[in-house]
């Protein structure tokens, strides 16, 4: 077997493929690309909303790993405001605050994780441009707790004056505008310090100035702050702008956490509390209303299923008008509650709320109508507009305007506003040659086939949905079939979540079929062709051959299946744990690479069996095993070239013609960390070829027209996303077209202009 595969691969060395010349030397000038957003519509955690108070309209909203958004009421759209930074850790917005008294000037607080640098970023054109300055304290704006705040307050009597709750490093305070820090020594807490561990401290949830403290021009002397760490009192006061501070007695039992607050014109202060400092975990929680005036509290909480609550907005043009989200409520589900007598009674908006999210329809899982939401940590009523309230979700932001109508027990009616917010992990990418342009593998939304790039997909991967979609294939002569792999929807047995990691399609996309997974014959505990070794591994990768007939499983020991998952057999002379590559032109091919051995194998007969075949020119390869479900696979298979491959390895970019018989070293000056093909440049048969690489200092998107003998980059300063990509795919069918899957920017994509 082993000399009928090593001349099957010597056959396709014969094809006459070109030979291919390696220079050093990278093209300096990179063409003129416009970038834009594949659209979806958010999809993913917004804890923060904020509305300015001195300009009708105009709002910002802080992700939790995707950077912050303005929204612009002239183009009535949301605007990103951190495209241009190449800082990965700045796109983790801890808390945001709009100027009360200039609506040009904006603050960030930003740090993805207690392990990144902590910054503060202050813009004076409303986050068009930004100065940063680092900060020795850290954050965790993508940390539990992440929903507490905001944080980050700014004196509306002295905006010269603004105040941080950190986590880890009690409070904080600037005299300067934001250009410098420091801590606030008087404050009783300092700080729990850095966990050690992977848990993380929710510090200091929020910070509230009376503004009738103060006279404009001098520093308010009423603060708040909340307290999110486990302490007797929630809530701490000074009355001499910060010089001494004291806990404020009373109010909610020691267990819960201050979460958010609202003060109202007349000097109430209404506070969410939280067992548990969320997004997840939260299994209590209380409402409370303090008179600012006389120091006393009232316990206002609705009525309360296990849960919390945390999201709190007030009507600050009619006193007393008040409302609240809870958090994990799960059964019957989160919801608004709204009172209009200062909490002592309460009406719930979700039952008779009416959601119209046809702008973005995935909002329906497969369903015949949305959920109302979860995790609704951003709540905010528009202070010039009583009737507009407006929250998110774990996945999208809505809004109403017709808010009163809850009032005359009417229904309030719902639409996402979420123009311009694409605020998702996106794992994986697949442009193919037929039918929808782009198939997309999504953290927590499953993915999609997008038709029109440019409008929300109606076609979300169902039937069975993913939570993620960490993995897409497509037969290379019959693209019509695809399959993909992806992790269990936690809402098993609801219409389309069926538990299925596995499902494949005939249509190139648009509709699935749960596909069978091998499982072992009953008592069996050996492995055998009937009952092969099962996948331990929930998440296994499978690709499909050529003529698209074979699929092959990637379990510890690799199976295959010709009948769509209906039965499964071992893919004899394989190693465990070996992830097969389709041949993207001949059926019968299939190669594996044992990163462990640096061993090759080849199989002819469509991965019914495998044999070790000679291979010259690898690296030490054995860095380059892929250790995490969700990273690009670095073995790539060239679409209309047989026996043509590609490895992206960490000693450099390998090319083979001949079937993995012989591998050359390709340097273009680039150090590639994941590769795609697209259309070819005209006159040549040869795909171009589009990476995510890194060229002198520069971490980019780049192509190359020329096999990677040179690359040019295709994004610019602009359009950096925080460099935070993790998939790439070139489109076969636009030349210079590239996909480019980001960690909290969603998928973005760039053409020639």
């Amino acid at each position: 077997m082993r000399h009928e595969i090593t001349r099957r691969a010597a056959g396709v060395l014969a094809l006459g493929l070109g030979g291919l010349a390696t220079v050093g030397q990278a093209q300096a000038a990179a063409p003129t690309y416009r970038w834009r957003n594949v659209k979806v519509g958010a999809g993913g955690f917004i804890p923060g909303i904020v509305f300015s108070r001195v300009e009708p309209g105009l709002a910002y909203a802080r992700s939790d790993m995707g950077g912050a958004y303005r929204f612009d009421r002239g183009a009535n759209r949301w605007l990103p405001l951190q495209d241009s930074s190449p800082l990965s850790s700045d796109f983790g917005v801890e808390s945001v605050a709009a100027d009360p008294v200039d609506a040009d000037v904006v603050h960030m607080a930003v740090g993805v994780h207690r392990g990144d640098p902590g910054a503060m970023l202050r813009s004076n054109d409303r986050g068009q441009t930004w100065s940063r300055t680092e900060v020795p304290f850290r954050m965790g704006g993508n940390e539990d707790g992440r929903g507490l705040g905001e944080r980050l307050a700014i004196d509306p009597n002295d905006n010269r004056i603004l105040y941080f709750g950190s986590r880890h490093d009690g409070l904080q305070r600037s005299t300067d505008g934001g250009r410098t820090w420091s801590k606030v020594d008087s404050f009783p807490l300092q700080g729990l310090g850095l966990p050690t561990g992977r848990e993380t401290h929710g510090g200091l949830s929020f910070v509230i100035f009376d503004p009738r403290s103060g006279a404009r021009g001098e520093a308010s002397r009423t603060l708040f702050v909340g307290v999110a760490d486990p302490h007797e009192h929630a809530l701490y006061r000074s009355d001499d702008a910060g010089r001494t501070w004291r806990p404020v007695a009373g109010g909610p039992r020691a267990e819960l956490s201050a979460a958010k607050a609202e003060l109202d014109m007349r000097g109430m202060l209404y506070v969410t509390c939280t067992l548990g400092i969320g997004p997840n975990g939260v299994t209590d929680g209380s409402v409370w209303r303090l008179d600012t005036n006389t120091g006393d509290w009232t316990d206002i909480t609705p009525p309360r299923p296990l849960g919390g609550f945390m999201g709190v907005a007030v009507d600050h043009k009619r006193p007393g008008v008040i409302m609240v989200s809870t958090l994990n409520r799960w059964q019957p589900g989160d919801t608004i509650w709204r009172s209009t007598d200062d909490g002592q009674s309460w009406i719930s908006l979700r039952e008779a709320a009416r959601h119209d999210v046809s702008a973005t329809p995935f909002l329906n899982w497969g369903n015949d109508k949305p959920d109302f939401g979860w995790w609704i940590a951003a709540l905010a009523l528009d202070p010039f507009d009583s009737d507009r309230l407006v929250y998110a979700t774990g996945a999208t932001v809505y809004q109403t305007r017709n808010l009163s109508a809850a009032d005359a027990g009417r229904p309030t009616d719902w639409k996402p506003w979420v123009e311009g917010i694409e605020q998702t992990a996106v794992i994986t990418l697949v442009s193919p040659p037929v039918g929808p342009h782009l198939l997309t593998g999504f953290g927590d939304i499953s993915g999609f086939a997008h038709e029109d790039l440019d409008r929300s997909p109606d076609l979300q991967f169902t039937t069975p949905v993913f939570a993620n979609t960490n993995q897409i294939d497509y037969a290379g002569l019959a693209p019509t079939v695809v399959v993909r792999s992806g992790t269990p929807h936690e809402g098993v047995g609801s219409e389309g979540h069926d538990g299925s990691t596995l499902a494949w399609s005939d249509d190139a996309g648009r509709s699935w079929k749960p596909l069978g997974r091998p499982r072992p014959a009953s008592g069996a505990t050996t492995a055998s062709p009937d009952n092969p070794r099962m996948d331990l591994y929930r998440d296994a990768p499978i690709t499909v051959s050529a003529n698209g007939s074979t699929f092959v499983l990637s379990t510890p020991q690799t199976v295959w299946s010709d009948d769509r998952g209906a039965s499964w057999r071992p893919c004899l002379g394989l190693p465990p744990l070996l992830r097969p590559v389709a041949d993207r032109k001949d059926p019968g091919l299939f190669y594996a690479l044992d990163f462990t051995t640096g061993d090759w194998f080849v199989s002819v007969d469509e991965a019914r069996s495998f044999a070790p075949v000679p291979t010259r020119g690898l690296p030490d390869v054995s860095g380059d095993r892929p250790t995490w479900r969700e990273q690009a696979f670095p073995l790539k298979a060239t679409p209309g070239h047989d026996g043509d491959l590609w490895l992206v390895s960490r000693s450099g970019l390998f090319h083979s013609r001949d079937g993995g018989q012989s591998f050359e070293r390709v340097d273009g000056g680039l150090r590639v960390e994941m590769l795609d093909f697209g259309k070819p440049p005209a006159g040549s048969p040869y795909p171009a070829l589009f990476a995510i690489g890194t060229q002198g200092a520069v971490r980019g998107v780049f192509r190359s027209d020329d096999k990677g003998r040179s690359w040019m980059r295709v994004n610019d300063d602009r359009h950096e996303y925080g460099r935070r990509y993790r998939a790439i795919a070139g489109d076969p069918r636009v030349f210079g077209r590239v996909y480019v899957a980001t960690d909290g920017r969603g998928v973005v994509y760039g053409e020639p202009a």
